[in-house]
């Protein structure tokens, strides 16, 4: 093996603990919760390798165990993780090797290995570095899933509120998304969606509000653009819209790259979403 690829896969294994300090835990709140919600053991193995992202893993959880219709499954998921389309766009895939390794870095795209690697020097980046990053990353989330499924089987007793993981994620992100001024009319906006969701589609409202929300994004960041445009068309860096371009949908993104240009990969992973 040429040294230039074992200095990246050394890189990538470095890369990816402190990212691994979060997901590990939340891959382990997965398997238990799988057990606990009534589905088979397999079924966190199969979520964290066929989906592998992992807010989205644990709200499938709850609504596979309340045999949930699968077009609100589909448009909750579409809704949740539409923003990875706009990953690619500034992901230096162009670094990953053509192939099977490129394939499997879109695949493993999540806000943990986007926040790692989006801004770093592309003299630093390897195709070895990247896609070993993003192999133990998902590594992690598999494993503590399987650990989770583990300890829900020799646990004497239900572990009541252990449901509220989910709850308690989407929290930290939406504290984290509030540290900007810029991010509070999307916290007003997304309240509004809620409201206008359980008064209009109560039996629907988890899609609906996502619907909304994200047409009440798009009509801000519109807004919001047409009043940074200078006299020349010019749309200013530090307008009003920078933190709804960053973190349109939740803050997510913007936490993410924050993270990443603190140094500290590790930072996104307990917003994450694996």
């Amino acid at each position: 093996m040429p040294r230039s690829r074992r200095a990246g896969i050394a890189r990538g294994v470095a890369d990816s603990l402190g990212v691994g300090i979060g997901i590990f835990p939340l891959g382990v709140a997965l398997g238990v919760l799988v057990v606990q919600a009534g589905l088979p053991g397999w079924v966190a193995p199969a979520l964290s390798i066929g989906i592998f992202a992992g807010s989205v893993e644990l709200l499938l959880v709850s609504l596979l165990a309340a045999t949930t219709p699968i077009l609100t499954i589909a448009v909750t998921v579409l809704a949740m993780n539409f923003r990875h389309v706009f990953y690619a766009l500034s992901f230096p895939l162009d670094r990953v090797s053509p192939g099977i390794p490129r394939a499997y870095s879109v695949y493993a795209l999540i806000d943990e290995a986007y926040a790692t690697y989006v801004l770093l020097p592309a003299g630093q980046l390897s195709s070895a570095r990247i896609v070993t990053g993003q192999l133990l990353m998902q590594a992690y989330w598999v494993a503590g899933g399987l650990l989770g499924v583990a300890l829900a089987g020799i646990l004497p007793a239900r572990l009541e509120g252990l449901e509220f993981a989910l709850v308690a994620l989407f929290v930290v992100m939406t504290l984290d998304a509030a540290r900007s001024r810029n991010e509070v009319p999307s916290l007003l906006l997304a309240g509004l969606s809620v409201g206008v969701a359980l008064l209009a589609f109560p039996g629907q409202a988890l899609p609906a509000a996502l619907i909304v929300y994200t047409a009440l994004l798009a009509l801000r960041f519109v807004l919001a653009r047409g009043s940074d445009d200078g006299p020349d068309g010019d749309v200013s860096s530090d307008g009003p819209s920078g933190g709804s371009r960053d973190g349109g949908s939740g803050g997510a993104v913007g936490s993410a790259t924050d993270g990443a240009r603190r140094g500290d990969p590790g930072s996104a992973a307990s917003g994450a979403d694996a």
